[in-house]
């Protein structure tokens, strides 16, 4: 399939590598398809590009990198969406919020992590409780940067 991005040019994308979001991302509902897109091979960031909408592209992390302690349960709701079975592996990352006049101060939404089926390509935006912020500063005095390597891929159990 051939895709555009704002960023990234004009690309080819095989269907299997495609990440779907069956009910779109928050603010985002009709637009279902997306791709991940290195910027930086040293980096941990990477894009999440529409293939629908070439302006439409989040800048996304495995919350590992930064907040150690980020533990999420996933609801059966979402665990059916994503089509879960025994033995799938999930994993969970943020998007990233970085200001266009400051750089330095890059949140990431807590409260709305996706959660991606490896087996399925397919992945939904959790709403969680008002505990968890929606802009949490990675780079502060309580928070790392970065870490080695991320921990293992977070595993969803049904509420």
């Amino acid at each position: 399939m051939k895709c555009q991005s704002a960023k990234f040019g004009n690309f080819e994308v095989n269907d299997d590598t495609l990440l779907v979001f069956p009910s779109g991302i928050l603010g985002f509902p009709e637009w279902t398809k997306y791709v991940l897109l290195d910027h930086d091979t040293e980096a941990p960031f990477k894009w999440l590009q529409c293939v629908q909408e070439p302006q439409l592209a989040f800048v996304i992390l495995d919350p590992n990198f930064f907040k150690h302690d980020y533990q999420i349960e996933v609801s059966l709701d979402a665990l059916i969406e994503i089509q879960k079975q025994d033995g799938d592996e999930l994993s969970v990352v943020t998007i990233l919020t970085i200001p266009s006049d400051d750089p330095t101060a890059v949140t990431a939404n807590l409260r709305g992590p996706l959660v991606m089926n490896h087996r399925t390509r397919l992945c939904k935006q959790l709403v969680l409780s008002e505990e968890w912020p929606t802009r949490y500063p990675l780079f502060s005095t309580t928070t790392t940067a970065h870490c080695p390597t991320p921990a293992a891929p977070l595993q969803a159990s049904a509420r």
